[in-house]
């Protein structure tokens, strides 16, 4: 099949490779007003077969009702758009297409082995999750005010990755951060450290914590406790963590997402072109946004708020 691509910065350039690599595609064709790519040639994405979009979020509203409207299969990058209005309108006119959001943790070994074991009663009945999500260093300062804060941007992955694993809905929020890096992020109304406190449609306590600076690496994980047993994701041997009782893992600590998340971004991508169905939908993505939304704000309002539906 042909495929096109939209969008070759750090996320686009890794889905090019991987395209350009699998055997379903025969061709790609890639599209950057500002960037090249050694895989695939110049031309229109739209005239391809399926559509992949990994350009700035503010245009992915648009770019999916292009796609949509032609029928063509499209992949997107998360999220759907930078507002809950916009994303009912391409949820609206997505119905019964072949579309799919990039929650690219539906796909890693790890969390897949997670809720494999949660749903096979192996932890029992659950009562309480922890997620982080932490970078190393802050993204650039022009980025911050695009991003839609540290909820929307970075932990909204914690949230869909949360209702995947447990199969459960958040139903309220409690939600606050703090600054205590660089001053562009309170310019922005943002934070650079944040903890939120979520609990389930069926009790159980969710506690989520990020940070823009965590300088021992990339790091990523979620714990599940239950009843008769708990099982953690990213413990790895290149989890960025030092044990003072020496059960320390060896391995270079990850650096980025992409990194981190390699084999979980192939699997995707692959999911994508083999289903004629979407595996993480426009649904999924506005549940998920509905969940940052409240977050946000309860963090501004200081107070818990309830997750609309």
């Amino acid at each position: 099949m042909r495929v096109g691509l939209l969008g070759l910065g750090r996320i686009g350039a890794f889905h090019a490779a991987t395209l350009a690599a699998h055997p379903l595609v025969d061709e790609l064709i890639v599209a950057d007003p500002v960037r090249s790519s050694p895989y695939g040639r110049p031309g229109d994405p739209f005239e391809a077969d399926a559509v992949v979009i990994a350009t700035p979020t503010s245009t992915h509203a648009e770019l999916l009702l292009n796609a949509i409207d032609r029928g063509i299969p499209v992949f997107c990058e998360k999220p759907v758009a930078t507002t809950i209005a916009e994303t009912l309108r391409v949820l609206e006119a997505g119905r019964g297409k072949h579309v799919q959001i990039g929650f690219q943790r539906r796909f890693d070994p790890g969390y897949i082995a997670a809720a494999t074991a949660l749903r096979e009663g192996e932890l029992g009945e659950l009562h309480r999750a922890h997620l982080i999500t932490a970078d190393p260093a802050p993204p650039p300062a022009e980025y911050i005010p695009l991003s839609g804060g540290i909820y929307r941007d970075c932990h909204i992955h914690d949230f869909d990755i949360l209702r995947w694993v447990t199969g459960r809905e958040v139903v309220s929020v409690y939600a606050t951060g703090a600054n205590r890096g660089a001053d562009f992020f309170r310019a922005a109304g943002d934070v650079d450290t944040s903890v939120a406190l979520l609990t389930m449609d069926d009790g159980t306590l969710v506690t989520v914590q990020g940070s823009r600076y965590n300088g021992a690496g990339y790091d990523v994980r979620m714990e599940l406790a239950g009843t008769k047993g708990t099982r953690a994701v990213g413990l790895g041997p290149r989890a960025p963590l030092t044990s003072m009782e020496g059960l320390q893992p060896g391995g270079e600590p990850w650096p980025d997402f992409v990194t981190r998340f390699q084999t979980a971004y192939v699997n995707e991508i692959d999911a994508f072109l083999r289903s004629t169905s979407s595996l993480c939908t426009i649904e999924d993505a506005l549940s998920a946004l509905r969940v940052a939304e409240a977050c946000e704000r309860s963090r501004r309002e200081g107070r818990p708020v309830e997750v609309e539906r």
